[in-house]
C-alpha cells in the first residue's frame, strides 16, 4: 500500500516537471517571439524616423521622389506610386510625381504626364475625397465600373491587382492624392494603415514646401531675367545714343517718299510683319523707326540686329540667348534680342545676309511665338514686331536656294520699297540743308550754304551710296571748305556706277562709251562692212565718211570687230 503511494506521487512530480517544462518552453517561445516583434518595430522606428528626417529636408520633387522609391518600400511592399496634385481649377488633377524613365511609360494606356489634366468625377477620386482613411481598391473590380478612370487601364497593363489611395492634404483641405500599386493583392496590412496615413501627411507637407520652394525659386529666377532685361536694355540704350544715325527725322518732299510715309501710315498701327527694300544708304533703318515710333509699341525698345554682322558662332546666341554653362564661354546667362525686343520691335537688318540654319530656328520662333535659350529647358513665349530689310532681291535669292521660301512669305507681309537717292533728286537741296546745318555744328565750322554750281554737280551726280554717301561727302567738302559757302564738291573720281533696284552695281556709261558700244555692235553684225548696201552706215543712217571719221575718234579697231 505505501508502495502504491510513492509510486503515485512519483508521477504526480513527473507530470509537473513536464508542465514546468512546457510552460518555460511556451514563455521562451514567447519571449523571443516578444524580443522579434520588439526588433522588427526598433527597425520600423528607424526607418520611419528616416523617412522623416529625409521627407523634411526634402526641397525638390526629385528628391522627394527618391525617399520614397528607396526608402518606403523598404517598410512596405509596394511596386510603383504615383502622387496627384489637384489643379486650380479645382476640377482636375494631374500627376505630379511618378516614375519618369521611358521603359516605365511604353506601356499601352494612359501613362502618368504631368501636362495631362484628368477630371476629379470619376469613382476613386470621389471616393478618396470623401474619405479621411486609406482605401484599397481592386483594380480589376475598379475597371469594371462606369466611372473608372481612363488612365487605371494603364496599370492594369502593368499587372497591378491592387491600390492604395490616401488623401494628401494642408490647411486647405484636399490637394491630392498618394497611390501605391502593387501585383498582389493584400500586401499591406490593415495595421498599417496608420503608419501609412502619418507618412501620408508628412508628404503632404513636403510637397507644400516644394509648391513654395518652386514658386521661391521661379520668382527668382524671373527677378534674375528681369534684371538681365534692364542691365541688356540700359547697354542697348547707351549703344543706341552713341550711336550716329543720318539724321533723326526723314528729309525730304518728292512724290517717291510721300508714297512711303503713306505706306508707314498704313501699317504702323498693326502688328503686321514688314519687309523693307532698297539700296543700301537709302535709310531703311529710319524707316523702321519710323512704324516702331508710330505704332504702339513705341514705349518699349526697337532692337536692331544687323544680320550680316552676326558671328557665325555665337548668331543663335545673339537672337534667343544661352543659360550658363550651355558651352564653352557661357559663363553667365545672357538674354536674346527677341526677349529683350519683347512688347517692342525687333529690326533684323540685312536679313537677306543670315544663314540657312539660323532662317529655320528664325522661323520657328516667328510661328511659335516662343524661343528657347540655348541649353535651356523652359519654352519663353515672346511678343515681338517684326520689321526686316534688306537690299538684295529675295525672291531672286530664294530661286537660287539662298533664302528659304517659307521664311521670304513670312516676312514679305507688307513690302515697303524706299527709292533710292537719284530717284528723288528733288530732295537734294533739303538733304544737303540739313547736312550742312548738322555737320557745321558738329565741327564747329562757320559754312552755312552751297553754291548754284556745287548744287548742280550734286544734282547730276549718280548716288551709288545714296544718302549715306550724300552725308559722308558733305562733312568731307565741310572740312576742307574755307569760307562761310561750300563752293568745292569733293566728288570721288571713281567709276560712276549704279546699283540697281536691290544693289546690284552696274557702270554708267557716258555718251562716248554708250556711242562706241553701238557702233562696235552694229560692224560686228555687218562683219566689218561700212559701205553699200547692209553696210553699218546704212544701218546707222550716216554717211561712209561720218562712220570712218568716228571709228578712227572712238578708237575701234579691226581686233575689236572680230572680238567675240
Amino acid at each position: 500500500m505505501m508502495e502504491s503511494k510513492g509510486s503515485l506521487s512519483e508521477i504526480n512530480n513527473q507530470e509537473k516537471i513536464c508542465a514546468e517544462k512546457q510552460t518555460i518552453q511556451v514563455l521562451e517561445q514567447e519571449n523571443a517571439r516578444l524580443l522579434k516583434s520588439l526588433a522588427q518595430k526598433e527597425d520600423q522606428n528607424k526607418i520611419i524616423l528616416s523617412i522623416s528626417h529625409a521627407i523634411a529636408s526634402v526641397r525638390h520633387k526629385l528628391d522627394l521622389f527618391d525617399v520614397i522609391d528607396q526608402k518606403l518600400k523598404k517598410l512596405f511592399d509596394f511596386d510603383h506610386f504615383v502622387i496627384c496634385l489637384i489643379n486650380s481649377d479645382q476640377q482636375t488633377h494631374s500627376p505630379f510625381i511618378y516614375n519618369q524613365k521611358e521603359d516605365f511609360l511604353k506601356t499601352a494606356g494612359i501613362p502618368p504626364k504631368a501636362s495631362k489634366k484628368y477630371p476629379l468625377e470619376d469613382g476613386m477620386c470621389r471616393a478618396m475625397i470623401a474619405s479621411t482613411d486609406p482605401i484599397v481598391f481592386d483594380v480589376d473590380e475598379v475597371m469594371q465600373w462606369p466611372d473608372a478612370p481612363a488612365w487605371l487601364g494603364f496599370w492594369q497593363n502593368k499587372g497591378i491587382k491592387e491600390m492604395i489611395g490616401l488623401r494628401m492634404t494642408d490647411s486647405s483641405g484636399c490637394i491630392g492624392f498618394f497611390y501605391i500599386y502593387t501585383q498582389h493583392r493584400k500586401t499591406v496590412s490593415n495595421i498599417y494603415f496608420d503608419l501609412l496615413q502619418g507618412i501620408s501627411l508628412q508628404i503632404s507637407i513636403a510637397i507644400s514646401n516644394i509648391l513654395a520652394n518652386e514658386k521661391i525659386e521661379q520668382q527668382l529666377d524671373e527677378i534674375n531675367t528681369y534684371k538681365l532685361k534692364l542691365e541688356e536694355e540700359k547697354s542697348y540704350l547707351k549703344e543706341e545714343i552713341s550711336q550716329k544715325y543720318n539724321h533723326t527725322e526723314i528729309i525730304g518732299e518728292s512724290a517717291l517718299l510721300k508714297k512711303v510715309f503713306h505706306l508707314i501710315d498704313q501699317v504702323a498701327t498693326s502688328s503686321s510683319t514688314v519687309l523693307i527694300l532698297g539700296e543700301t544708304g537709302t535709310g531703311k533703318e529710319l524707316i523702321a523707326r519710323a512704324i516702331h515710333n508710330a505704332s504702339a509699341r513705341n514705349k518699349a525698345l526697337m532692337v536692331k540686329i544687323n544680320c550680316a554682322a552676326l558671328p557665325a558662332g555665337l548668331a543663335e546666341s545673339e537672337l534667343f540667348g544661352h543659360e550658363k554653362g550651355s558651352f564653352t564661354g557661357a559663363l553667365d546667362r545672357r538674354i536674346g534680342k527677341f526677349e529683350l525686343a519683347h512688347n517692342g520691335t525687333l529690326f533684323l537688318d540685312e536679313i537677306g545676309e543670315l544663314s540657312l540654319d539660323l532662317q529655320v530656328k528664325l522661323l520657328r520662333a516667328l510661328q511659335e511665338k516662343e524661343i528657347e535659350r540655348i541649353g535651356g529647358r523652359q519654352t519663353i513665349k515672346t511678343d515681338v514686331r517684326i520689321i526686316a530689310a534688306t537690299n538684295r532681291d529675295l525672291h531672286q535669292e530664294v530661286a537660287k536656294g539662298n533664302f528659304r521660301s517659307d521664311l521670304y512669305y513670312r516676312l514679305n507681309v507688307f513690302p515697303i520699297h524706299i527709292p533710292s537717292l537719284k530717284e528723288r533728286t528733288e530732295d537734294i537741296p533739303a538733304l544737303v540743308a540739313h547736312f550742312i546745318d548738322k555737320i557745321g555744328k558738329k565741327t564747329g565750322r562757320n559754312v552755312h550754304a552751297i553754291s548754284k554750281s556745287s548744287m548742280n554737280r550734286l544734282l547730276q551726280y549718280p548716288w551709288p551710296g545714296n544718302v549715306r554717301e550724300l552725308e559722308h561727302l558733305i562733312e568731307r567738302s565741310i572740312l576742307l571748305c574755307h569760307g562761310t559757302v561750300l563752293k568745292d564738291i569733293h566728288l570721288p573720281k571713281i567709276e560712276q556706277v549704279d546699283t540697281g533696284a536691290y544693289g546690284t552695281a552696274q557702270k554708267i556709261k557716258t555718251i562716248h562709251e554708250n556711242e562706241r558700244d553701238h557702233i562696235l555692235s552694229i560692224l560686228k553684225s555687218c562683219k566689218g562692212k561700212i559701205s553699200g548696201k547692209n553696210g553699218a552706215a546704212e544701218i546707222l543712217r550716216i554717211p561712209p565718211t561720218t562712220l570712218n571719221s568716228k571709228i578712227k575718234k572712238l578708237g575701234i579697231k579691226r581686233a575689236h570687230i572680230l572680238e567675240k
